[in-house]
């Protein structure tokens, strides 16, 4: 399955929602959002990953490299995830301890503007 990808922006803060596998086969296209969102300036970031039905080492690979990315630059990146699949692999890899993980794209907007 493709994975797709819609952008919003709240509060200053950008909002990308993924839907589908982000796995080997789609790291490009999640790197290449993200990249451009981060060029654009913005550096609060939030992934929605609530319609995300799989998820492997290589996108977990460019989600950690892209909040490294935005924490340079004085940034932070949130999760929304309240998939048990998507959460079990977060913990099973400890990334659960290094993004925050937020129930709804609302509350992550929330949490990162009053940072």
């Amino acid at each position: 399955m493709q994975v797709t990808v819609t952008t919003s922006q709240h509060d200053g803060v950008f909002v990308l929602a993924f839907g589908g596998d982000i796995d080997v086969a789609s790291a490009v296209t999640v790197r290449d959002a993200l990249d451009r969102v981060i060029a654009a300036g913005h550096h609060r970031v939030v992934l929605d990953l609530n319609e995300v039905e799989f998820l492997d080492s290589t996108g977990l690979g460019v989600m950690v490299g892209r909040l490294k990315a935005v924490r340079d630059l004085g940034g932070d990146l949130r999760l929304v995830c309240t998939s048990p699949r998507i959460i079990r692999v977060l913990s099973i890899t400890g990334l659960d301890e290094v993004f925050a993980v937020h129930p709804s794209a609302d509350e992550a907007v929330a949490a990162l503007s009053a940072a």
